[in-house]
């Protein structure tokens, strides 16, 4: 097993013994490649990975997944066996066992009917919350991705113009992902023009951009397996007094969370600093979701930046920072970056002018 998965392992192993666990189940395909590098997509099959407090892992597999060289004990099974009873052979049935919160009812019941004694305990936190913790190889595929995410912003940016349908330019946006060397978006890229921008999570339709609409971009892509995700707003034609004036507001209100990023700062008072100056300005009823998600293999990871999480920032944690104020009927404004957590502060990953701007120039 490579160095990098093996000090990931013996970092969740320590997880597993401070929550009093001697084994755990773990069938995420993303942890599973987090912690062994096998890549593998099960979709209705068994994937897992037992992983034991001391001695070597063992992963099942079916053999219809393409894992030349897996690089631990393995065993096989195919779709008429009984994977279920080869973990049950294999789990210390007298120890309680950690659970994937992914894995299905399906082979979770069987296996607790095989041992009705053994006591099982959700236990994904073991795994997710060494996953938040980015190392530098994982810091570096965020850079990259997030770097990939600014070029093809700049790109929509000049290439959207009065006239053309939301649908037209996302459907720009994914097809730049992919010409940049990406596997994909990240998620379902949102374009949002005028009073659609107002719906934090719209997606793309046939509505046509015209002169006086905000335009807002919240995009993403995956490359090499690691998320990227970013929201800019900007405006067709000179904003109104009131369009500038929010977008001036939801800009300072993401500087301004950034700026208190460091090491033992609680997750929650991240938010109450972006919230508390939108609320100031009359628009905190119209800031409606919270102020960030964490992010990696996946673009909402376990973790979030909201008034209810009071877990300390960390190093290597990455997660996003995304106020915005939306106005049904008239128009919406985010500004959303990534930021890397550093030993002294934060390194944002996002470079691109949060400024309201006119696109199309």
């Amino acid at each position: 097993m490579e160095k990098i998965h093996a000090e990931r392992i013996a970092r969740v192993r320590t997880a597993l013994e401070s929550c009093g666990l001697t084994q755990m189940i773990v069938c995420d395909p993303k942890s599973v490649w987090y912690l062994t590098g096998v890549a593998v997509e099960p979709y209705e099959r068994l994937l897992a990975l037992y992983l034991p407090a001391a001695g070597e892992p063992t992963l099942f597999l079916n053999k219809l997944f393409n894992v030349p060289n897996p690089p631990c004990q393995t065993i096989w099974h195919t779709d008429t066996d009984a994977p279920v009873e080869q973990i049950a052979a294999v789990v210390d049935a007298g120890k309680p066992l950690g659970i994937d919160k992914e894995w299905p009812a399906r082979f979770l019941i069987p296996l607790m009917e095989a041992h009705p004694a053994m006591p099982v305990k959700l236990a994904s936190d073991c795994v997710d919350n060494c996953r938040a913790c980015k190392d530098e190889a994982e810091q570096e595929l965020m850079r990259t991705a997030s770097h990939i995410n600014d070029l093809v912003n700049e790109e929509a940016k000049h290439y959207v113009k009065a006239g053309m349908t939301e649908r037209q330019v996302a459907e720009f946006i994914d097809a730049r992902f992919r010409a940049h060397g990406c596997e994909g978006p990240s998620f379902t890229t949102i374009v949002s023009f005028g009073a659609n921008a107002a719906d934090p999570h719209h997606e793309p339709d046939d509505t046509v951009l015209k002169e006086g609409d905000c335009v807002l971009f919240d995009m993403g892509c995956v490359k090499d397996r690691y998320c990227s995700d970013m929201t800019r707003t900007w405006f067709c034609g000179q904003p109104t007094e009131k369009q500038a004036a929010v977008h001036d507001l939801v800009r300072r209100a993401n500087e301004a969370a950034e700026a208190l990023i460091k090491p033992g700062v609680k997750l929650c008072d991240l938010d109450a600093a972006a919230r508390d100056l939108i609320t100031e300005a009359g628009y905190g009823e119209y800031f409606n979701h919270r102020l960030g998600h964490f992010i990696g293999q996946t673009d909402h990871e376990k973790g979030d930046v909201s008034s209810a999480n009071r877990t300390e920032v960390r190093p290597g944690m990455i997660f996003s920072i995304e106020p915005g104020v939306y106005l049904p009927g008239e128009f919406g404004v985010r500004v959303e970056d990534l930021v890397l957590v550093t030993e002294t502060g934060c390194e944002v990953l996002n470079h691109n002018d949060k400024h309201w701007d006119v696109v199309g120039k």
